[in-house]
Protein backbone atom coordinates (compact mmCIF):
# COMPACT_ATOMS: atom_id res chain seq x y z
CA UNK A 1 0.00 0.00 0.00
CA UNK A 2 1.52 3.17 -0.85
CA UNK A 3 2.23 5.93 1.79
CA UNK A 4 0.74 9.12 2.94
CA UNK A 5 3.36 12.23 3.42
CA UNK A 6 3.03 15.79 4.59
CA UNK A 7 5.98 17.77 2.98
CA UNK A 8 6.09 21.59 4.43
CA UNK A 9 8.15 23.69 1.69
CA UNK A 10 6.92 22.27 -1.41
CA UNK A 11 7.25 24.71 -3.46
CA UNK A 12 10.98 25.13 -4.54
CA UNK A 13 14.51 23.57 -3.26
CA UNK A 14 14.84 21.00 -1.55
CA UNK A 15 10.66 20.69 -0.98
CA UNK A 16 10.16 20.79 -4.25
CA UNK A 17 12.53 17.73 -5.00
CA UNK A 18 11.20 15.52 -2.36
CA UNK A 19 7.65 16.02 -3.27
CA UNK A 20 8.59 15.06 -7.12
CA UNK A 21 10.29 12.16 -6.08
CA UNK A 22 7.30 11.10 -3.39
CA UNK A 23 4.81 11.45 -6.64
CA UNK A 24 6.98 9.40 -8.62
CA UNK A 25 7.03 6.81 -6.18
CA UNK A 26 3.10 6.35 -6.60
CA UNK A 27 2.90 7.44 -2.96
CA UNK A 28 0.09 10.09 -1.89
CA UNK A 29 1.41 13.66 -0.70
CA UNK A 30 -0.31 16.44 0.81
CA UNK A 31 2.61 19.21 -0.48
CA UNK A 32 2.18 22.35 1.30
CA UNK A 33 3.74 25.85 0.87
CA UNK A 34 3.19 29.84 1.78
CA UNK A 35 2.31 30.22 -1.99
CA UNK A 36 0.42 26.96 -3.11
CA UNK A 37 0.70 28.58 -7.26
CA UNK A 38 4.00 27.00 -7.34
CA UNK A 39 2.63 23.76 -7.06
CA UNK A 40 -0.22 24.32 -10.24
CA UNK A 41 2.15 21.97 -12.51
CA UNK A 42 2.76 19.35 -10.02
CA UNK A 43 -1.50 19.33 -9.33
CA UNK A 44 -2.16 19.01 -12.80
CA UNK A 45 0.19 15.99 -13.34
CA UNK A 46 -0.47 14.14 -10.45
CA UNK A 47 -4.06 14.87 -10.04
CA UNK A 48 -6.11 12.78 -7.45
CA UNK A 49 -2.84 11.14 -5.86
CA UNK A 50 -1.89 14.74 -4.48
CA UNK A 51 -3.61 17.78 -2.30
CA UNK A 52 -2.09 21.01 -1.92
CA UNK A 53 -2.79 22.70 1.47
CA UNK A 54 -1.52 26.62 1.85
CA UNK A 55 0.56 26.65 4.97
CA UNK A 56 2.76 28.92 6.58
CA UNK A 57 4.07 26.56 9.42
CA UNK A 58 4.29 29.45 12.40
CA UNK A 59 0.79 28.71 12.58
CA UNK A 60 -0.20 26.46 15.25
CA UNK A 61 -3.68 26.30 14.80
CA UNK A 62 -3.23 25.91 10.45
CA UNK A 63 -0.79 23.02 11.03
CA UNK A 64 -2.98 21.33 12.86
CA UNK A 65 -5.55 22.41 9.68
CA UNK A 66 -2.67 20.37 7.41
CA UNK A 67 -3.16 17.21 9.12
CA UNK A 68 -6.82 17.42 9.54
CA UNK A 69 -6.86 17.58 5.29
CA UNK A 70 -4.05 15.57 4.89
CA UNK A 71 -6.61 12.73 7.18
CA UNK A 72 -9.93 14.06 5.28
CA UNK A 73 -7.93 13.24 2.23
CA UNK A 74 -6.39 9.73 2.20
CA UNK A 75 -7.41 8.65 5.58
CA UNK A 76 -3.86 8.50 7.18
CA UNK A 77 -0.22 9.93 7.76
CA UNK A 78 2.82 7.49 7.21
CA UNK A 79 5.37 10.28 6.84
CA UNK A 80 5.86 14.33 7.94
CA UNK A 81 8.48 15.99 6.48
CA UNK A 82 9.12 19.28 8.19
CA UNK A 83 11.29 20.58 5.50
CA UNK A 84 10.06 24.39 5.79
CA UNK A 85 12.75 26.63 6.76
CA UNK A 86 15.36 29.46 5.61
CA UNK A 87 18.48 31.42 6.88
CA UNK A 88 19.54 35.23 7.11
CA UNK A 89 23.36 36.09 7.30
CA UNK A 90 23.90 39.14 9.61
CA UNK A 91 26.32 39.24 12.92
CA UNK A 92 23.69 39.04 16.26
CA UNK A 93 24.14 42.33 17.11
CA UNK A 94 22.76 43.37 13.73
CA UNK A 95 19.74 40.89 13.74
CA UNK A 96 16.82 42.74 14.65
CA UNK A 97 14.74 40.64 17.54
CA UNK A 98 11.75 40.50 14.68
CA UNK A 99 13.86 38.64 12.34
CA UNK A 100 16.10 36.83 14.95
CA UNK A 101 12.55 35.44 16.34
CA UNK A 102 11.08 34.78 12.65
CA UNK A 103 13.92 32.34 11.99
CA UNK A 104 13.35 30.68 15.37
CA UNK A 105 9.81 30.50 14.85
CA UNK A 106 9.82 28.93 11.10
CA UNK A 107 12.86 26.84 11.71
CA UNK A 108 12.43 25.40 15.14
CA UNK A 109 8.36 26.05 16.23
CA UNK A 110 7.29 25.41 12.74
CA UNK A 111 8.84 21.41 13.38
CA UNK A 112 7.51 21.77 16.74
CA UNK A 113 4.12 22.71 15.41
CA UNK A 114 3.66 19.73 12.43
CA UNK A 115 5.31 17.17 14.88
CA UNK A 116 2.73 17.69 17.68
CA UNK A 117 -0.35 18.02 15.09
CA UNK A 118 0.62 14.44 13.85
CA UNK A 119 1.62 13.13 16.95
CA UNK A 120 -2.22 12.14 17.92
CA UNK A 121 -2.70 9.79 14.52
CA UNK A 122 0.56 8.35 14.33
CA UNK A 123 0.25 7.02 17.90
CA UNK A 124 -3.13 5.80 17.31
CA UNK A 125 -1.40 4.01 14.14
CA UNK A 126 0.81 2.68 16.04
CA UNK A 127 3.62 3.92 13.17
CA UNK A 128 4.91 6.61 11.17
CA UNK A 129 8.07 8.30 10.07
CA UNK A 130 8.88 12.14 11.10
CA UNK A 131 12.05 13.46 9.19
CA UNK A 132 13.63 16.93 9.68
CA UNK A 133 15.06 18.67 7.48
CA UNK A 134 17.75 20.30 9.91
CA UNK A 135 21.59 21.04 8.70
CA UNK A 136 25.17 20.24 9.51
CA UNK A 137 25.02 24.02 11.52
CA UNK A 138 22.60 22.03 14.05
CA UNK A 139 25.80 20.17 15.49
CA UNK A 140 28.07 23.54 14.44
CA UNK A 141 28.47 27.53 14.61
CA UNK A 142 29.45 29.62 11.47
CA UNK A 143 29.22 33.46 12.24
CA UNK A 144 26.54 35.12 10.69
CA UNK A 145 24.05 32.83 11.53
CA UNK A 146 23.25 32.65 15.16
CA UNK A 147 19.53 32.61 14.54
CA UNK A 148 19.12 30.00 12.34
CA UNK A 149 21.98 27.71 13.53
CA UNK A 150 19.67 28.16 17.26
CA UNK A 151 16.94 26.73 15.82
CA UNK A 152 18.06 24.24 14.00
CA UNK A 153 20.85 23.08 17.37
CA UNK A 154 17.03 23.07 18.86
CA UNK A 155 15.72 20.71 16.24
CA UNK A 156 18.03 18.48 17.35
CA UNK A 157 17.78 18.40 21.09
CA UNK A 158 13.96 18.02 20.25
CA UNK A 159 13.96 15.43 18.06
CA UNK A 160 16.41 13.39 20.53
CA UNK A 161 13.31 13.35 22.90
CA UNK A 162 10.68 12.71 20.66
CA UNK A 163 12.57 9.95 19.19
CA UNK A 164 12.86 8.01 22.49
CA UNK A 165 9.47 9.07 23.58
CA UNK A 166 7.87 7.71 20.43
CA UNK A 167 9.72 4.31 19.91
CA UNK A 168 7.31 2.82 22.29
CA UNK A 169 4.55 3.11 19.64
CA UNK A 170 6.19 2.65 16.87
CA UNK A 171 6.70 6.24 15.17
CA UNK A 172 10.45 6.46 13.94
CA UNK A 173 12.26 10.54 13.96
CA UNK A 174 15.22 11.48 11.88
CA UNK A 175 16.91 14.40 11.37
CA UNK A 176 18.44 15.30 8.18
CA UNK A 177 21.78 17.03 8.70
CA UNK A 178 23.27 18.10 4.61
CA UNK A 179 25.89 20.48 3.99
CA UNK A 180 25.67 22.64 1.18
CA UNK A 181 23.52 21.68 -1.68
CA UNK A 182 22.07 23.21 -5.29
CA UNK A 183 19.29 24.96 -4.17
CA UNK A 184 18.31 28.71 -3.70
CA UNK A 185 19.30 28.32 0.35
CA UNK A 186 22.71 30.49 0.08
CA UNK A 187 21.14 33.33 -2.36
CA UNK A 188 18.51 33.53 -0.29
CA UNK A 189 20.80 33.68 3.42
CA UNK A 190 22.99 36.07 1.84
CA UNK A 191 20.59 38.26 -0.50
CA UNK A 192 19.82 40.83 2.62
CA UNK A 193 23.48 40.82 4.29
CA UNK A 194 23.49 44.58 6.43
CA UNK A 195 26.03 46.79 5.79
CA UNK A 196 28.61 44.93 8.49
CA UNK A 197 30.62 46.89 11.14
CA UNK A 198 33.98 46.62 10.79
CA UNK A 199 34.70 44.32 13.56
CA UNK A 200 32.65 41.85 11.86
CA UNK A 201 33.94 41.65 9.09
CA UNK A 202 36.86 39.27 9.92
CA UNK A 203 34.12 36.81 11.05
CA UNK A 204 30.61 37.34 9.39
CA UNK A 205 32.14 39.09 6.45
CA UNK A 206 33.88 36.17 5.72
CA UNK A 207 32.10 33.64 5.76
CA UNK A 208 29.52 35.77 3.41
CA UNK A 209 32.48 36.31 0.72
CA UNK A 210 33.00 32.74 0.97
CA UNK A 211 28.78 31.38 0.39
CA UNK A 212 28.92 34.46 -2.63
CA UNK A 213 31.97 32.41 -4.31
CA UNK A 214 30.23 28.95 -3.52
CA UNK A 215 27.19 29.65 -5.05
CA UNK A 216 26.21 27.04 -7.96
CA UNK A 217 29.20 24.61 -6.57
CA UNK A 218 27.38 23.52 -3.41
CA UNK A 219 28.17 20.03 -2.70
CA UNK A 220 25.17 17.80 -2.42
CA UNK A 221 22.58 17.17 -5.30
CA UNK A 222 18.90 17.44 -3.92
CA UNK A 223 17.81 15.03 -6.02
CA UNK A 224 19.90 12.54 -4.10
CA UNK A 225 19.15 13.90 -0.96
CA UNK A 226 15.24 13.41 -1.96
CA UNK A 227 16.23 9.66 -2.51
CA UNK A 228 17.80 9.48 0.82
CA UNK A 229 14.61 10.90 2.33
CA UNK A 230 12.54 8.33 0.69
CA UNK A 231 15.13 5.53 1.74
CA UNK A 232 14.62 6.80 5.57
CA UNK A 233 10.61 6.61 5.14
CA UNK A 234 11.26 2.79 4.75
CA UNK A 235 13.62 1.91 7.30
CA UNK A 236 13.05 0.23 10.48
CA UNK A 237 15.36 1.35 12.08
CA UNK A 238 16.71 5.13 10.45
CA UNK A 239 19.22 7.10 12.50
CA UNK A 240 18.29 9.80 14.63
CA UNK A 241 20.74 12.18 13.46
CA UNK A 242 22.20 11.48 9.96
CA UNK A 243 24.86 13.67 8.16
CA UNK A 244 24.40 14.55 4.67
CA UNK A 245 27.51 15.51 1.80
CA UNK A 246 30.62 14.69 2.46
CA UNK A 247 31.84 18.45 3.71
CA UNK A 248 29.24 18.00 6.48
CA UNK A 249 30.88 14.96 7.51
CA UNK A 250 34.33 17.08 7.22
CA UNK A 251 33.36 20.05 8.55
CA UNK A 252 31.41 17.91 11.64
CA UNK A 253 34.36 15.82 12.10
CA UNK A 254 36.87 18.63 12.66
CA UNK A 255 34.42 20.49 15.10
CA UNK A 256 34.13 16.61 17.07
CA UNK A 257 37.43 16.45 17.23
CA UNK A 258 38.11 20.23 18.52
CA UNK A 259 35.23 19.25 21.30
CA UNK A 260 36.51 16.38 22.53
CA UNK A 261 39.69 17.95 22.76
CA UNK A 262 38.35 20.61 25.00
CA UNK A 263 36.63 18.24 26.84
CA UNK A 264 39.87 16.49 27.64
CA UNK A 265 41.82 19.25 28.44
CA UNK A 266 39.35 20.70 31.14
CA UNK A 267 38.24 17.56 32.49
CA UNK A 268 40.05 17.75 35.74
CA UNK A 269 38.12 20.97 35.76
CA UNK A 270 34.71 19.18 34.91
CA UNK A 271 35.51 17.19 37.77
CA UNK A 272 36.34 19.15 40.58
CA UNK A 273 33.08 20.43 41.31
CA UNK A 274 31.68 17.09 42.96
CA UNK A 275 31.30 16.73 46.52
CA UNK A 276 34.29 14.18 46.69
CA UNK A 277 36.03 13.75 43.18
CA UNK A 278 38.20 10.69 44.73
CA UNK A 279 35.19 8.46 45.39
CA UNK A 280 33.83 5.96 43.44
CA UNK A 281 30.34 7.41 42.33
CA UNK A 282 27.50 5.20 39.87
CA UNK A 283 25.70 7.16 38.11
CA UNK A 284 22.14 6.74 36.93
CA UNK A 285 21.42 6.62 33.14
CA UNK A 286 20.75 9.73 31.41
Amino acid sequence: MSKVWLVTGSASGLGRHISEAVLASGDRLVATARNTSQLDDLQARYGGQMRVVALDVTDAAAAKAAVAATLAAFGRIDVLVNNAGYGAFSPFEQTSEGDFRAQIDTNFYGVVNLSRAVMPTMRQQRSGHIIQISSVGGRMGTPGLSAYQAAKWAVGGFSEVLAMEAAAFGVKVCVLEPGGMKTNWGPRATGGVPDLLPDYQPSVGAIVGMHADYAGKENSDPVKVADVVLQIAHHDQPPVHLLLGSDAVHYCGQVDAARAASAEAWKAVSKSVDFNPAANRSFAKI
